[in-house]
Order: structure tokens, then sequence, then C-alpha cells
């Protein structure tokens, strides 16, 4: 069952990857988050440390059998699923100290 789990988690992570190099070299971001997305090659890094994350937790849960060592592998591979989102949340927000002339 563990391995039904880590090939569902495998796919995710190479889809979130794929779309984190759409965003940074071609500046594709999902048709869903686009109107929200102000900074693209921001929002790319975050997914790309995000599928890091998923891909860290996934391998070295099935590799690692020690219980006190996978502990610390999992908080650790949760600290940059973590700091992904963040970044990603970074990016659709504008600069707070602009003036905006009312120009996009």
């Amino acid at each position: 069952m563990e391995l039904y789990f880590s090939v569902f988690y495998g796919l995710v992570t190479l889809l979130v990857a794929a779309s984190g190099v759409a965003a940074l070299t071609r500046g594709w971001v999902f048709s869903l988050t686009r109107p929200r997305v102000r900074r693209v090659r921001l929002y790319g890094w975050g997914q790309l440390v995000l599928a890091l994350g998923l891909c860290w937790q996934v391998v070295f849960r099935l590799v690692i059998s020690d219980p006190g060592t996978r502990q610390w592998v999992i908080l650790s591979g949760g600290v940059l699923l973590l700091a992904g989102v963040i970044v990603m949340g970074v990016s659709q927000h504008t600069g707070g100290d602009r003036q905006s002339d009312g120009t996009p």
C-alpha cells in the first residue's frame, strides 16, 4: 500500500516540477492561477521548491528504515514544502510600497 501512495505522490511531484519549469522558462502558469500570479518566475521557483520537498519525503520515506532518522528527514521535507508554499504566496502579491498610477 505504501508503494501505491509513493507512485501517486511521485506523479504529483513530476506535475508540479514540470509546471515550475514551464513557469521559469516560458512564463506559463495554469489558467486557474494565472489571474492571481504577479511574478511568474518567483512562482516557478516556489513550485520547484515544493516539488523538491515532495520528492524528498517520498524518496526518503521508502529508503530509510530507521524511525528516528526518518522522522527528521520527513520533517525537513515538510520545511521545504512550507517554504515552497510561502514563495508561491509571495509571488501572488504586488509590491506594497510602490505608488500605482492605475495601469497594470
